[in-house]
């Protein structure tokens, strides 16, 4: 399979690895080409696009994807609660369930946690988002958040941006402890959010169908978190109850079939971000990390 030239840092290998993109040639083809342009106006973004596609992962005949895929991604499948062949779907499988023990969460009092298993990119403030992807792009906030009063609010907060592919596990989680409002819908097409996508429309983030919730958090003030969207990703579901307590780590809800990413935004001042993440960030590279894993520490 071709190399996407997508390049991150493994937290885990210390060493920094080519992505693999599932579909990559369908996505350059979209990105790239004048014919592929036109497919992805005329049908990928399109919410029903997804929806059908979402349908054909959900029959039965789907499940015989689940082995292949397994195998050809080296997927762990020893961390799945249940086995590969008890799947009744593909999309059983993508957004299956772990052991407790496949994604403990840091236990460290002062800690924040990563929301999702990911590629990730932290910024020290959230009006640089731009920088790490093609300069001359602005990033807008208060578009993303479709709200200006929350978006100069949290400016000059720290943002850390998730990216979750095909092949990895496709439930969020919480990165603090607090109690969670409402998940605000905001609605918009289903663009791919590949790097390859962003690089070129960096729009694409509050163009995107995307949820937001705030959550009231004793130690970080109110944490923003936003579920986005992508193509064949016509669903989001939650799995939380509104304004009931959660812990550190604990799912906030799942993701069906496809590339999908998550924005966690911090009031100003209340964290420090992982040090491995901002250095590689800087550099444009992604860091690669598991839920429940550290991405920052609070500051008193």
């Amino acid at each position: 399979m071709a190399e996407s030239g997508i390049q991150f840092f493994n937290r885990y290998t210390g060493e920094v690895e080519t992505e693999v993109v599932y579909g990559e040639s369908w996505l350059r083809f979209v990105l790239f080409n004048p014919f592929g342009q036109l497919a992805l106006h005329a049908v990928a973004k399109r919410a029903w696009f997804s929806r059908w596609y979402g349908w054909r992962m959900s029959r039965p005949g789907s499940a015989a994807r689940v082995r292949p895929f397994i195998d050809q991604y080296d997927i762990a499948e020893d961390e799945h609660v249940k086995a590969a062949d008890a799947f009744t779907s593909f999309n059983d499988f993508f957004y299956r369930k772990l052991k407790p023990e496949a994604r403990p969460v840091d236990a460290a009092a002062d800690s924040v946690v990563f929301p999702a298993d990911g590629r990730h990119l932290g910024f020290a403030k959230a009006s640089e988002v731009e920088g790490v992807f093609v300069k001359g792009q602005r990033f807008d906030l208060a578009r993303l958040l479709d709200d200006a009063e929350l978006a100069e609010r949290y400016a000059d907060g720290a943002a850390v941006f998730s990216r979750l592919c095909p092949v990895d596990y496709h439930r969020f989680h919480f990165p603090a402890a607090g109690v969670p409002g409402n998940a605000r819908w905001i609605n918009g097409p289903l663009y791919s959010v590949n790097p390859l996508a962003l690089r070129d429309r960096l729009a694409i983030l509050w163009e995107n169908k995307r949820y937001v919730t705030e959550i009231e958090t004793e130690q970080l003030g109110r944490v923003v978190m936003l579920e986005i969207g992508a193509t064949n990703v016509g669903s989001v579901h939650h799995t939380f109850v509104p304004t009931r307590p959660v812990a550190k780590g604990e799912e906030k809800g799942y993701f069906a079939f496809g590339g999908s990413a998550t924005l966690t935004i911090f009031e100003p001042g209340r964290i420090q971000l992982a040090a491995d993440m901002l250095e590689h960030s800087a550099q444009q590279r992604e860091l690669y990390a598991k839920v429940g894993d550290s991405m920052g520490t609070i500051l008193s």
